[in-house]
Protein backbone atom coordinates (compact mmCIF):
# COMPACT_ATOMS: atom_id res chain seq x y z
CA UNK A 1 0.00 0.00 0.00
CA UNK A 2 2.67 2.60 1.19
CA UNK A 3 4.84 1.41 -2.46
CA UNK A 4 1.48 2.42 -4.58
CA UNK A 5 0.77 5.45 -2.46
CA UNK A 6 4.19 6.81 -3.60
CA UNK A 7 4.28 5.46 -6.65
CA UNK A 8 1.34 7.21 -7.17
CA UNK A 9 2.57 10.92 -5.78
CA UNK A 10 5.73 10.51 -8.03
CA UNK A 11 3.96 9.53 -11.52
CA UNK A 12 1.86 12.91 -10.64
CA UNK A 13 5.09 14.93 -9.81
CA UNK A 14 6.28 12.93 -13.03
CA UNK A 15 3.16 13.77 -15.00
CA UNK A 16 3.13 17.74 -14.11
CA UNK A 17 6.97 18.24 -15.23
CA UNK A 18 5.84 16.47 -18.28
CA UNK A 19 3.06 18.61 -19.11
CA UNK A 20 5.06 21.78 -18.36
CA UNK A 21 7.55 20.84 -20.76
CA UNK A 22 5.04 20.04 -23.52
CA UNK A 23 2.88 23.32 -22.80
CA UNK A 24 6.09 25.40 -23.32
CA UNK A 25 6.24 23.40 -26.93
CA UNK A 26 2.14 24.35 -27.81
CA UNK A 27 2.60 28.01 -26.13
CA UNK A 28 5.64 28.76 -28.32
CA UNK A 29 8.11 27.65 -30.54
CA UNK A 30 10.28 25.28 -28.82
CA UNK A 31 13.41 26.50 -27.85
CA UNK A 32 14.65 23.74 -26.17
CA UNK A 33 13.82 20.08 -27.12
CA UNK A 34 13.10 17.82 -23.98
CA UNK A 35 16.67 16.45 -23.55
CA UNK A 36 17.92 19.84 -23.11
CA UNK A 37 15.32 20.77 -20.81
CA UNK A 38 15.91 17.33 -18.69
CA UNK A 39 20.41 18.65 -18.98
CA UNK A 40 19.33 22.17 -17.63
CA UNK A 41 17.19 20.80 -14.92
CA UNK A 42 20.09 18.71 -13.72
CA UNK A 43 22.24 21.37 -13.95
CA UNK A 44 19.56 23.61 -11.96
CA UNK A 45 19.40 20.60 -9.19
CA UNK A 46 23.18 20.05 -8.90
CA UNK A 47 23.54 23.91 -7.73
CA UNK A 48 26.37 25.19 -10.07
CA UNK A 49 28.41 21.95 -10.79
CA UNK A 50 31.47 22.09 -13.30
CA UNK A 51 30.46 20.52 -16.87
CA UNK A 52 33.06 17.21 -15.00
CA UNK A 53 30.22 16.68 -12.64
CA UNK A 54 27.22 17.03 -14.73
CA UNK A 55 28.58 14.54 -16.94
CA UNK A 56 29.44 12.39 -14.14
CA UNK A 57 25.97 12.59 -12.54
CA UNK A 58 24.43 11.95 -15.92
CA UNK A 59 26.88 9.36 -16.96
CA UNK A 60 27.82 10.87 -20.19
CA UNK A 61 31.76 10.99 -21.99
CA UNK A 62 32.73 14.85 -21.18
CA UNK A 63 32.63 15.47 -24.83
CA UNK A 64 28.92 14.36 -25.29
CA UNK A 65 28.29 16.89 -21.80
CA UNK A 66 30.13 19.80 -23.16
CA UNK A 67 28.65 19.96 -26.33
CA UNK A 68 25.15 19.91 -24.86
CA UNK A 69 26.07 22.61 -21.90
CA UNK A 70 27.52 24.74 -25.20
CA UNK A 71 23.78 24.39 -26.95
CA UNK A 72 22.60 25.62 -23.92
CA UNK A 73 25.06 28.81 -23.41
CA UNK A 74 24.30 29.46 -27.24
CA UNK A 75 20.62 29.08 -26.32
CA UNK A 76 20.82 31.59 -23.62
CA UNK A 77 19.56 29.18 -20.53
CA UNK A 78 23.31 28.29 -19.29
CA UNK A 79 26.28 30.00 -18.00
CA UNK A 80 29.98 29.36 -17.34
CA UNK A 81 31.15 31.49 -14.43
CA UNK A 82 34.73 31.27 -12.90
CA UNK A 83 35.64 29.50 -9.85
CA UNK A 84 36.55 31.70 -6.70
CA UNK A 85 38.92 29.23 -5.76
CA UNK A 86 40.41 27.45 -9.09
CA UNK A 87 40.40 29.80 -11.99
CA UNK A 88 40.65 27.10 -14.35
CA UNK A 89 37.85 25.58 -13.35
CA UNK A 90 34.03 26.77 -14.68
CA UNK A 91 30.88 26.46 -12.64
CA UNK A 92 27.41 26.11 -15.09
CA UNK A 93 24.67 28.11 -13.98
CA UNK A 94 21.05 28.71 -15.09
CA UNK A 95 19.91 32.15 -16.21
CA UNK A 96 17.01 34.31 -15.81
CA UNK A 97 15.82 32.68 -19.37
CA UNK A 98 15.91 29.55 -18.32
CA UNK A 99 13.63 29.92 -15.00
CA UNK A 100 11.44 32.36 -16.78
CA UNK A 101 11.02 29.38 -19.47
CA UNK A 102 10.70 26.71 -17.04
CA UNK A 103 7.79 28.83 -14.69
CA UNK A 104 10.48 27.68 -11.88
CA UNK A 105 9.00 24.06 -11.42
CA UNK A 106 8.85 24.48 -7.68
CA UNK A 107 5.29 25.96 -7.85
CA UNK A 108 3.52 23.07 -8.21
CA UNK A 109 5.26 21.51 -5.27
CA UNK A 110 4.58 24.80 -3.26
CA UNK A 111 0.88 24.14 -3.57
CA UNK A 112 0.46 20.88 -2.93
CA UNK A 113 2.57 21.52 0.43
CA UNK A 114 0.46 24.41 1.01
CA UNK A 115 -2.91 22.49 0.54
CA UNK A 116 -0.90 19.54 2.81
CA UNK A 117 -0.30 22.25 5.40
CA UNK A 118 -4.37 22.98 5.51
CA UNK A 119 -5.48 19.55 5.24
CA UNK A 120 -3.31 18.22 8.27
CA UNK A 121 -3.06 19.44 11.98
CA UNK A 122 0.64 20.84 12.24
CA UNK A 123 2.64 18.03 14.04
CA UNK A 124 1.27 15.83 11.02
CA UNK A 125 2.76 17.91 8.68
CA UNK A 126 6.48 18.22 10.87
CA UNK A 127 6.24 14.30 11.11
CA UNK A 128 6.24 14.43 6.89
CA UNK A 129 8.64 17.02 6.76
CA UNK A 130 11.11 14.55 9.00
CA UNK A 131 9.87 11.27 6.99
CA UNK A 132 10.73 12.87 3.33
CA UNK A 133 14.20 14.62 5.10
CA UNK A 134 15.11 10.76 6.01
CA UNK A 135 14.24 9.71 2.86
CA UNK A 136 15.70 12.31 0.44
CA UNK A 137 18.79 12.64 2.62
CA UNK A 138 19.77 8.84 3.77
CA UNK A 139 17.49 6.53 1.94
CA UNK A 140 18.56 7.71 -1.63
CA UNK A 141 21.78 7.46 -1.59
CA UNK A 142 22.25 7.01 -5.24
CA UNK A 143 21.17 10.54 -5.97
CA UNK A 144 23.50 12.74 -3.78
CA UNK A 145 22.30 16.62 -3.93
CA UNK A 146 24.22 19.58 -2.60
CA UNK A 147 24.00 19.75 0.75
CA UNK A 148 23.66 15.94 1.59
CA UNK A 149 26.57 14.47 3.57
CA UNK A 150 27.24 11.92 0.45
CA UNK A 151 27.28 14.79 -2.11
CA UNK A 152 30.89 14.57 -4.04
CA UNK A 153 32.65 17.36 -5.71
CA UNK A 154 34.28 14.70 -8.27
Amino acid sequence: MLEQAFSEVYTKFKLNLYRRIFNRFEEREATLTAVETFCVEVIYALGRPTINQFAHFVQISQANAAYKVACLIRKGYLTKERSTQDKREYHLAVTDKYLEYNGISYDYVRLVVDRARKRFPPADVRKLEEMLTVIARELMPEIPLPGDANFSSK
